[in-house]
């Protein structure tokens, strides 16, 4: 098999994978756990929901003003992890790549299709800030939601989609007596993709 082809393999077996994961039942197929590191190297996870992938990387979005926006625009490398226990025995996939901002176009296409109400939270929250007391957040909802009333509302200049283009897939199934089956694509500076097999 030639190199570019590993790629297109790695991305066929998440997408069958994925496939898999509604057939049986997975509660949300689309989360995914987002690994990031400031750059004094201290790490932080949170539970995210994937919005789009092809062969360009791994769509989400957020503010980039929260905590993962502002690490991801200082250090742009990510990790990715989808869990899915009831596909097959147990399903993980582990993703590592770089992180580069959609396009303005792609984030105002995705922003378009979102509830009005999670499109005017979007232009409240101050994500990760501290906030005084519910009821505050409550009074500026409704401000905002006065402010937009009659019209669209449009994308906030600060909430976009942050795409992880992969140097490493990794796809775990789980094995008896926790004797895992492990593969691990990984892809270089040049775009060669290689591919091996990992100890449990």
């Amino acid at each position: 098999m030639n190199q570019p082809d590993l790629y297109t393999e790695a991305l066929a077996t998440f997408e069958q994978l994925f496939d898999e994961a509604l057939a049986a039942g997975e509660p949300d197929r689309t989360a995914m756990v987002v690994a990031t590191a400031s750059l004094d190297a201290c790490p932080s996870a949170r539970t995210v929901l994937l919005k789009a992938h092809d062969a360009r990387g791994f769509v989400f979005y957020t503010h980039l003003d929260g905590r993962k926006g502002r690490e991801l625009q200082a250090n742009h490398r990510a990790a990715l992890l989808f869990h899915w226990p009831r596909v097959r025995s147990g399903v993980q996939v582990r993703i590592e790549g770089d992180v580069e901002l959609v396009s303005d176009a792609e984030a105002d296409a995705y922003f378009a299709t979102r509830p009005r109400g999670s499109q005017v939270g979007a232009w409240v929250s101050k994500q990760s800030e501290t906030l005084e007391s519910h009821e505050q957040f409550e009074r500026a909802l409704e401000a905002a939601e006065r402010e937009f009333e009659g019209r669209d509302v449009p994308r906030p200049p600060r909430w976009t989609g942050l795409r992880v283009r992969p140097h490493g897939i990794e796809f775990w199934y789980a094995g008896d007596a926790r004797l895992h089956e492990r593969w691990l694509y990984e892809g270089d500076v040049t775009g060669t993709w290689t591919k091996r097999m990992l100890y449990p």
